[in-house]
């Protein structure tokens, strides 16, 4: 897909700051350092729009960038450093959990793991999140070109079953080198955004939940 305009359109780092609901958006979220800028930048064709902390973990708001001023990409604090004081942790949660549990123009999300090593705790936490919101979601497996291309493979299937994902969920990898992978999530993405405001009005995300978002935890 040809972006023709990118902008950041709005930092949030609370509700309150959360853009007027008028376009249909897209919501990156993964660990720190799982390369939720790099996907960003590569999508958009662009080289640092999206820009990654020089601390990971500290990036703590929401940032919404207008695309071609049709939808949102709003990247998400990043999850899981363990460096950050519990504290800090805690208040991205609420944050986070009030965005994708009751943000009406939320389309669907990427979910960032890192393709070279077994989910975390908090990957685990996120996907059964989403999932019990029935938040759409497409999941990205990161950092491909550090692995052979059978190694890749065989780690894909693995991460099926370790995210517990069905066989018709979207799983892609996605190479922040090469790009590779960039095509089949952009069709993924106007999937979601096409589905989208039918899915906003059917009243089939709960918010009352049994799970916890990751962050609230040790």
């Amino acid at each position: 897909m040809r972006v023709r305009e990118a902008e950041l359109a709005a930092a949030a780092f609370s509700p309150k700051e959360f853009p007027a609901e008028r376009l249909p958006e897209i919501a990156f979220l993964g660990r720190s350092n799982v390369g939720k800028s790099s996907l960003i930048n590569r999508l958009l064709g662009r080289k640092n729009l999206a820009r990654t902390s020089s601390t990971p973990g500290k990036t703590r708001g929401l940032f919404f960038y207008c695309i071609d001023n049709s939808f949102y990409f709003v990247d998400l604090p990043g999850y899981g450093y363990a460096k950050v004081s519990k504290d800090t942790r805690g208040s991205w949660a609420p944050l986070i959990e009030e965005y994708l549990g009751g943000r009406a123009t939320l389309c669907g999300c990427i979910h960032l793991v890192d393709c070279r090593h077994k989910p975390s705790a908090e990957d685990l936490q996120m996907a059964r999140w989403l999932r019990f919101h029935q938040v759409p979601t497409i999941t990205v497996a990161a950092k491909t070109d550090k692995l052979s291309r059978g190694a890749m493979l065989n780690r894909l299937k693995q991460l099926r079953h370790e995210l517990d994902l069905a066989g018709t969920d979207a799983l892609f990898p996605f190479s922040a080198v090469s790009g590779k992978g960039c095509d089949l999530i952009w069709k993924g993405i106007k999937g979601m955004l096409e589905e989208g405001e039918r899915r906003q009005h059917t009243g089939n995300r709960r918010k009352d939940s049994e799970f916890s978002m990751p962050g609230d935890q040790e």
